[in-house]
């Protein structure tokens, strides 16, 4: 199954009884296998959880912490990026290389690395371990 298929399909089980906005994510990890999220919303807003977010954390529950290829659908005319926050995410578990496949279900597609999709991530680097 390909990543876009694996998206697709983990999408439809996505929880949106307030936006009906679906979107699924299927990342690779270093060892090839491949994790899958939905978006969950929860009738306090902003306390859903997005599809990228979903998939990074099924993928650090199953003891892996390498992302080397990432793919996020939704049904939208354009393909939808991912939140300031999933940007982040992303960046913590993938080198900024890593492709990022942004899809559209009517087929439009945008490809970029991790570094084009967050210029000047805040990473470990910036922080003082002496």
């Amino acid at each position: 199954m390909t990543l876009y298929d694996a998206a697709c399909k983990v999408r439809e089980n996505a929880y949106v009884p307030y936006s009906n906005f679906k979107v699924g994510a299927a990342l690779r990890s270093g060892s090839g296998a491949v994790f899958v999220g939905c978006n969950v919303e929860n009738v306090a807003y902003p306390e859903g959880t997005c599809a990228e977010a979903g998939a990074i954390a099924a993928m650090v529950a199953a003891g892996e912490t390498q992302i080397m290829e990432l793919l996020v659908v939704a049904d939208s005319p354009t393909p939808v990026p991912p939140c300031g926050g999933c940007r982040q995410k992303i960046a913590e578990f993938a080198a900024q290389d890593v492709q990022v496949t942004l899809c559209a279900l009517e087929g439009a597609r945008q490809v970029m690395t991790v570094a084009e999709l967050l210029p000047g991530a805040f990473g470990i680097g910036h922080m003082d371990q002496a």
